[in-house]
């Protein structure tokens, strides 16, 4: 499998993750996107024989993108620190099954992760264990579908980053994402394999090293659902 880097310097080192590929090594024992950055490292410079890829953030290991890493572990905690203050700015394409009332809104739950199945529920404030969410969307299409009745494009502004936050916020409010097998209740009865509408489109964040501002922009591939809308258009 082949690494689409977006950019690269001594300090972070931006890709291109594709869906399926874990972000860190799991009990499947795939390939994932730590031992493939460090692969891809080991073949620039031989000598360095484990060199350093710091997970600054996650993906669902169906959901595809930017994600960035950090390549010392100064660069790994400055990155991090700045997610923990929310300077660290992350933005998503979905497809969801219906149309949101309004065109602009924000979604506001208490989210319970649920480890043993590896799921998370909408639960009340003050339940043991939950954690505030947030984020913000914007309707950017809809469309009619034979197959599928309405499908609507969306961009997600993430406020808080909690365990399948998107997937499970959307679902709660009656807009389950096209494809997903956990939370789409017409999707988890389909035999068929589908890829979920859910693409890391946009990251933002100071450089940990000189704290100027990088910013970096991915279409999803030209794939059902996405290839229903006009992605060019989309911001």
């Amino acid at each position: 499998m082949n690494l689409k880097i977006i950019f690269e310097d001594k300090h972070v080192i931006i890709v291109e993750k594709p869906p399926k590929v874990p972000s860190q090594s799991d009990k499947t024992e795939d390939i994932d996107m730590i031992t493939m950055l460090k692969n891809y490292l080991k073949e620039k410079c031989p000598s360095a024989r484990d060199p350093y890829i710091g997970l600054v953030h996650r993906l669902d290991r169906p959901v595809g993108g930017l994600m960035v890493f950090a390549k010392t572990r100064e660069a790994n905690r400055e990155l991090s620190d700045q997610i923990r203050v929310k300077l660290f700015r992350k933005e998503y394409y979905a497809v969801v099954c219906g149309k949101p009332e309004k065109d602009n809104g924000e979604l506001k739950d208490y989210l319970k992760k649920l480890r043993t199945i590896n799921m998370s529920k909408v639960v009340s404030e003050g339940t043991k264990g939950a954690k505030e969410a947030i984020l913000e969307y914007e309707v950017l299409e809809s469309i009619k579908t034979e197959k599928f009745g309405i499908l609507s494009l969306v961009s997600i502004k993430l406020k808080t980053g909690r365990h399948h936050q998107i997937r499970v916020q959307f679902a709660n409010a009656e807009l389950p994402l096209w494809g997903d097998n956990k939370y789409n209740k017409a999707f988890v009865k389909m035999k068929e394999w589908t890829q979920i509408a859910l693409w890391s489109k946009y990251i933002s964040f100071k450089h940990p090293k000189d704290k100027s501002i990088c910013s970096f922009e991915l279409k999803p591939n030209k794939e059902i659902p996405f290839s229903l809308f006009n992605l060019e258009k989309s911001s």
